[in-house]
């Protein structure tokens, strides 16, 4: 496999092309692009309330994303991590003291900024971090087998839309209600809620496909794993049209904000069908996690647009 094809096509000349995938590797593979695309799917939240954004929620989002997915892939070090055939696990293992150094310092900094949340943000933040955890070790036990959450049968995709629905759409809003800043209704929330889940598990399947040869022979019972490869992408569709017809029947009117919503999904829903082909790693973790952050750059231009 080509991983840095994509790379070597975006600018011309070799020396621009080493500086950028040098970025790049350290932009998506020490997960700090990931952190940033938790930043963006508050911030999306925060501009469909129309409130202004909590400083220390976003945060929050940024360092527990950035800890938690650094502690994902360190405690998963393969054997001989210099010879995988994955680059982002060469890259991860060739700078590992730069790892633990941002995994300990976004640890440290949830500290003092969990100190500025209500006490309903800091028991769901607890509990979210809780299911984070059991979802990569192992601390279930069957028939003397140990487990993890991701080790159940098609659970995996539910409990990372979950989480991330939970963090960047349930937390802002419990903050939003403890500071008496805006009146959310319980409709409002659980619709928010289900298009961000919706939205999550749909861009989150082909990394499951991308990864279904290497689940099998771990043994994770993942969608594709369990359905193969084109009934999941029919499901990431379904998925995203089921987004569609909750942004089409429960928005009360259509404004920028809708348009900015609809094209996103559209876009994402391309992307998602052409990683049938494209299996270089950065497609995966520079464009499909990108749609999150490419969300919250829609509404932004969208509000630009006089309609």
């Amino acid at each position: 496999m080509n991983y840095d094809g994509a790379i070597h096509d975006l600018i011309p000349g070799s020396n621009m092309n080493k500086y950028l995938r040098q970025t790049l590797d350290f932009l998506l593979f020490s997960n700090i692009f990931i952190a940033m695309c938790a930043v963006s799917q508050g911030m999306v939240t925060y501009w469909l309330l129309q409130v202004k954004p909590h400083e220390y929620v976003l945060g929050l989002l940024f360092c527990s994303t950035l800890a938690l997915y650094n502690f994902s892939i360190l405690i998963s070090k393969p054997d001989k991590p210099e010879n995988s055939g994955f680059r982002r696990v060469r890259w991860i293992f060739s700078h590992y003291r730069l790892m633990i150094t941002l995994t300990i310092i976004s640890v440290v900094a949830i500290i003092p900024l969990s100190f500025f949340l209500s006490t309903s943000s800091r028991i769901l933040l607890i509990g979210l971090g809780l299911i984070s955890v059991a979802y990569n070790l192992p601390i279930f036990t069957i028939h003397d087998k140990r487990f993890g959450l991701r080790n159940i049968p098609g659970v995996k995709l539910f409990i990372i839309a979950m989480v991330w629905a939970g963090s960047c759409v349930l937390l802002p809003i419990l903050e939003i209600d403890g500071n008496n800043a805006a009146s959310i209704t319980i409709n409002e929330t659980i619709l928010l809620f289900s298009k961000r889940f919706l939205f999550i598990a749909a861009i989150t399947v082909p990394f499951d496909i991308r990864d279904l040869f290497q689940d099998k022979s771990n043994e994770l019972k993942t969608i594709p794993v369990i359905l193969g490869e084109k009934k999941s992408l029919l499901i990431c569709q379904g998925l995203l049209a089921a987004y569609m017809f909750l942004l089409f029947t429960l928005t009360e009117k259509i404004d920028k904000d809708f348009f900015a919503l609809s094209l996103t999904i559209i876009l994402s829903g391309w992307l998602i069908f052409k990683s049938k082909w494209k299996k270089n790693e950065y497609y995966y973790f520079l464009f499909l996690d990108g749609t999150m952050i490419l969300q919250f750059i829609m509404l932004l231009l969208f509000s630009t647009i006089p309609l």
